[in-house]
């Protein structure tokens, strides 16, 4: 920890998993914030006609993707007799990445029951409404893609303590989710937040084309 009084606090990143049923099972928060973040945005354009007229009309917002590197490290926490959620080292970590992806456990067995009992439809499990955090400028609902774990060592009880997570994931619109839907205002208020940044950095940007510092907020 460094006694430099003017350090700034480093905001850390996470995934978090929004599921009423067991709030915590599934919050994910970044050891150390990923040094890279890779988005892809490909626009969606609207087939619809296909004439000259359409051929820039959008049909809603771009599908984007995100993949980032997460790094988790548990040895220096190790040399001040720490080891980790029960002893596991980051396996707690690990699996509250993982448990974003998985169905309830409980929800599993009492389909189960259903089965058994002779009921012929059972509703499939609903993942947790994922949100990926990355700063207030950045919070958006997500679809978890993949995730890839790489461990690279463990303790003489074999607990992972250092790996390096690759994730990646879709970014969920209001073209995906009903208006009842958490997600939807998030993803809402995550553009509307955008289209501010981008009009503020426009302004400044003609300012300083024309040599000049332009205050949006006393125009």
């Amino acid at each position: 920890m460094t006694s430099f009084p003017g350090s700034p606090k480093i905001l850390k990143g996470a995934i978090v998993g929004v599921d009423i049923f067991n709030p915590v099972a599934s919050v994910a928060v970044f050891q150390y914030n990923p040094a890279e973040i890779s988005r892809t945005i490909e626009p969606q354009y609207s087939e619809a006609g296909g004439g000259r007229a359409e051929v820039l009309r959008l049909q809603g917002p771009p599908r984007e993707t995100i993949s980032a590197e997460i790094t988790l490290d548990l040895v220096d926490q190790m040399e001040a007799g720490k080891a980790g959620p029960l002893g596991g080292g980051i396996a707690g970590h690990l699996a509250a990445l993982e448990m974003l992806v998985y169905p309830k456990s409980l929800l599993v067995a009492a389909n189960q029951i259903l089965l058994a009992t002779g009921t012929m439809e059972v509703i499939p499990p609903v993942a947790p409404l994922t949100l990926f955090i990355y700063g207030w400028k950045r919070v958006v609902p997500v679809k978890i893609g993949t995730i890839s774990i790489t461990e690279t060592a463990h303790d003489p009880g074999l607990n992972p303590i250092r790996a390096e997570v690759r994730l990646s994931m879709t970014v969920l619109t209001y073209n995906d989710l009903p208006p009842t839907h958490p997600g939807y205002w998030t993803f809402m208020a995550h553009q509307v937040v955008k289209e501010t940044l981008a009009t503020v950095a426009s302004v400044n940007s003609i300012g300083a084309a024309l040599g000049e510092e332009v205050d949006l907020f006393s125009l």
